[in-house]
């Protein structure tokens, strides 16, 4: 730290200096320096740049210039390097080169340094969530990064629906989890081509937030061996189909084949009497037996083309009747893998999860549906597509009853309903919003334990309650600026995307960790009270005094600051805990007692 004849030191960045602390305390900055990264270091280690990156991201950089370019530069800020456990910062142009040069194994290793980081706040939430016997609540989306549709320079940029709009660029498969302590948590980030469709990454979703967390519920076998059973039935109709069809075309070769002799001998037989008539210079009249024998002729072409028309539809029917079989005994093979990973999993898994799976209307496709349901997830959706809309509007009439839900929403529901080409039966709900003069309807789907048509209005904010992820890629976008890709290299823009998941799990641990310390100052700075956007667009990038203490640090705001006249205690060498919940600190309390 730089002395003036005090212990004290300047920074523009003063909640950078209070992460760069919190970091210190987890171990980030020499987890990352660890990483074995194979470019050239002149005056900065390209772990300390892929750093640089990250604390960039905490700050809300729009684009990477805004390193050097800024009004106050972050890598003209000692005290945010000295925070972070770097001599200094490195000008944006390095930070630049060393990102492009980044393979997809190096990404790879700074996302599990960042996933091990993570994984105690992780399972403290999950082990509170079930200490409390309350069940895990996952909300999964893909959320659209898009680039100028000119562009030539991203790797990978495909054409796709972003915002309502096809726009060039890359897609993100996310899935948060709600959280007692923190509200919501960020579990997976993938990366995908623009051209990327919600309804295939449903599986993917599910499977990467349970390789995170490490728990599953229970896999409902019993359906799936029954879906099994009755698709069988299905199968055995389409073989006795197919052998239906094999016969009948063997008929109808045979009845073309005939044709096809009958048509030459007719024509041999025409030859032969135009020969005669030639010889005996015979006039062929219309009573003739060359007469006679050229309509016999015409009438075997006839069934000729007859016969070879019966033939090709026979064909025809046979081919996709083989399709189909083919099609279903690949499902069917499937179906029996998924039985067998399902069954080994449910073995090793002797305490299951209670979990609830909520998705939009990109996923509620019925494979997917059905899908989520056999992996033993309580599901809310909505439907894929306005085709059980339709159907479900004309069950209704001017004497349905409508439960009133919300301001301008109204709810009417049918339980256990067998939908046309639903696996599974599900509870449905019709919705009409009123707008102004006009009215707009959709649905909800859910499956599971909860009786959700008895309590309509729960029903409808459970389902709704899924805009907690929708407000965290709202963040994304607003605090973090996700949308705004900061470099051309693929593995470094999936790096991004991690980064600015990381950084919005980060401060939320981050908060509580400097609310923990008691203040004495009544100057002190109230963090619970400040939102994610404030710290990172304000605190992120208000002036201060690092002042060193007995204990720790304080950040003194400047008076020209935000939070002028506040200090933020930032406590050194207490190891970092998730924190412990009341429930677990007053039964610890009575343990002692006793």
């Amino acid at each position: 730290m730089n002395n003036n004849g005090n212990d004290t030191q300047n920074t523009q960045h003063a909640f950078l200096v209070a992460w760069g602390s919190f970091a210190e305390q987890l171990g980030l900055p020499e987890k990352i320096q660890a990483i074995p990264l194979k470019q050239k270091c002149y005056r900065h280690t390209p772990q300390g740049k892929v750093l640089e990156f990250l604390v960039s991201n905490l700050a809300g950089s729009k684009h990477l210039q805004e390193i050097s370019l800024a009004a106050h530069p972050l890598d003209k800020d000692q005290a945010v390097a000295e925070a972070w456990g770097q001599a200094g910062w490195a000008d944006y142009s390095g930070v630049s080169r060393t990102l492009s040069g980044l393979s997809w194994e190096d990404v790879r290793q700074i996302v599990r340094v960042l996933d091990q980081v993570s994984q105690p706040y992780i399972d403290a939430e999950l082990k509170e969530l079930r200490a409390q016997g309350k069940r895990v609540r996952l909300d999964g989306d893909l959320t659209g990064l898009p680039v100028s549709n000119t562009s030539r320079t991203y790797p990978n940029a495909a054409f796709g629906h972003m915002n309502d709009e096809i726009r060039l660029g890359y897609q993100a498969a996310v899935v948060s989890m709600e959280s007692l302590t923190y509200g919501r948590l960020w579990l997976s980030g993938t990366h995908h081509p623009g051209d990327t469709v919600s309804c295939t990454q449903a599986e993917g979703l599910l499977l990467a937030a349970e390789v995170r967390t490490g728990l599953r519920p229970r896999r409902r076998t019993e359906l799936l061996r029954q879906r099994i059973a009755a698709f069988e039935q299905q199968m055995e109709s389409t073989r006795k189909r197919r052998e239906t069809q094999e016969h009948k075309l063997t008929q109808t070769r045979q009845r073309l084949l005939e044709a096809e002799q009958q048509q030459q001998d007719r024509q041999q037989e025409v030859a032969e009497w135009e020969l005669v008539y030639q010889e005996h210079r015979r006039k062929e009249r219309p009573t003739s037996h060359l007469a006679q024998v050229r309509k016999r002729l015409q009438a075997a072409e006839k069934r000729l083309v007859s016969r070879q028309k019966a033939w090709r539809e026979a064909q025809t029917r046979l081919d996709k009747t083989k399709a189909h079989w083919q099609e279903q005994t690949s499902l069917c093979a499937s179906l029996y893998q998924r039985l067998s990973r399902f069954e080994q999993e449910n073995a090793s898994n002797p305490d299951p999860v209670d979990a609830e799976f909520r998705l939009d209307a990109g996923f509620g496709t019925y494979p997917n549906v059905a899908l989520l349901i056999e992996m033993g997830y309580e599901v809310y959706t909505k439907p894929y597509g306005q085709q059980v809309v339709t159907a479900l509007r004309q069950k209704v009439d001017q004497q349905t009853h409508w439960v009133r839900v919300g301001a301008n929403a109204e709810l009417v529901a049918w339980g256990d309903m067998e939908l046309k080409n639903s696996l599974y039966p599900l509870d449905v709900a019709l919705e009409r919003f009123h707008t102004g003069k006009t009215i707009k309807h959709s649905a909800l789907f859910h499956y599971g334990d909860d009786p959700v048509t008895e309590d309509l209005p729960a029903w409808f904010q459970r389902y709704n309650g899924r805009q907690t992820i929708e407000a965290g890629i709202k963040e994304s976008k607003q605090v973090f600026y996700l949308h705004h890709i900061k470099v051309r290299s693929e593995p470094a823009i999936f790096l991004q995307e991690c980064f600015v998941l990381f950084a919005a799990n980060f401060i939320r641990w981050a908060s509580h960790w400097l609310a923990q310390p008691a203040q004495a100052d009544g100057n002190a700075l109230d963090i619970s009270s400040l939102g994610i956007k404030r710290q990172v667009l304000v605190g992120a990038h208000v002036s201060a005094q690092i002042v060193r203490v007995s204990d720790g640090k304080l950040l003194k705001f400047s008076e020209h600051s935000a939070f002028a006249g506040k200090v933020l205690k930032l406590p050194r060498g207490r190891q970092v805990h998730p924190p412990r919940h009341f429930f677990e600190v007053f039964h610890r309390f009575l343990s002692n007692r006793h």
